[in-house]
């Protein structure tokens, strides 16, 4: 019997659809996988910013989670906005209970301004709940530094963070360098029980259309481990396909502001041959 490998996204939605919920199913298409959906949070937002934010009932949200998982075979499952330490509780119950092969965790903690978006609370709540069960848990430089609860300013820096992410238990960490000021966006994979770290880099790109970034590299790693690829192979090549998107995209004006990635663009490109 034919069929594609499943992967559920656990996010907030995005109305203007670059990011969130939204990015992640775009993501999940393009490279060959299916897309399902628990949602955590609706956002009122476009190109310009943020309107308004509505939790979803947590009753609500566990059905979706059950709907899904007793359904599909889920093969990963990508986390990104958990705005309540309840949410996270309810996750990870059902992660426990279906067990699915790979989780991707990006701990959407920071918005661009350095506001944090969720209380300290869920971020403990995640930390010892939900990261002892991820494969790999991506959170850019902001994110790492409230994590640790220190700074990030170089690549040295992001090397240590990425090693002492560890600690909070998930397989392996990546520290996203997309906001150092260098000719290379740098991001840093580290896994438990190995001292060294790998680089994964990538020319960068000027551009005004960098709204949904982080959602669509941790979608698109999931993705690749739903289709059979190691963490490394997953990570790199997520990391080409973020940087195709962001150059697919960059000359395209749609919205008043900061404007999306190009999912849509061909991964043939990519050369990839999944067997």
């Amino acid at each position: 019997m034919k069929t594609y490998p499943i992967v559920l996204s656990v996010a907030g939605s995005d109305s203007s659809g670059g990011a969130g919920i939204q990015a992640d199913l775009k993501t999940f298409s393009a490279l060959g996988t299916f897309g399902t959906t628990a949602i955590t949070t609706i956002t009122a937002q476009n190109t310009l910013g943020v309107k308004a934010i509505q939790s979803v009932n947590s009753d609500v949200f566990q059905l979706q989670l059950e709907a899904v998982m007793s359904d599909f075979s889920v093969a990963a499952v990508k986390v990104g906005m958990l705005h309540s330490t309840e949410i996270v509780e309810i996750l990870v119950s059902a992660l426990k209970k279906y067990k699915p092969p790979y989780v991707v965790v990006d701990p959407v903690m920071v918005a661009t301004s350095g506001d944090s978006l969720i209380m300290e609370s869920t971020i403990e709540s995640m930390k010892t709940l939900l990261f002892p069960i991820a494969t790999v848990i991506t959170p850019n430089l902001k994110e790492a530094s409230l994590l640790l609860h220190s700074n990030i300013e170089s690549l040295d820096d992001m090397k240590k963070a990425s090693r002492e992410l560890l600690k909070f238990g998930s397989q392996s960490a990546l520290v996203k360098g997309g906001h150092l000021k260098a000719e290379k966006s740098t991001d840093v994979l580290s896994f438990q029980q190995q001292t060294e770290v790998q680089c994964f880099e990538a020319d960068w790109i000027e551009s005004n259309n960098l709204h949904g970034t982080g959602c669509t590299l941790s979608s698109a790693i999931a993705a690749y481990l739903a289709l059979g690829l190691s963490i490394s192979e997953a990570v790199g090549l997520a990391k080409k396909y973020v940087h195709n998107a962001i150059l697919h995209g960059k000359d395209v004006h749609i919205g008043q502001g900061h404007g999306p990635l190009n999912h849509a663009f061909d991964p043939q490109k990519l050369k990839v041959i999944i067997s």
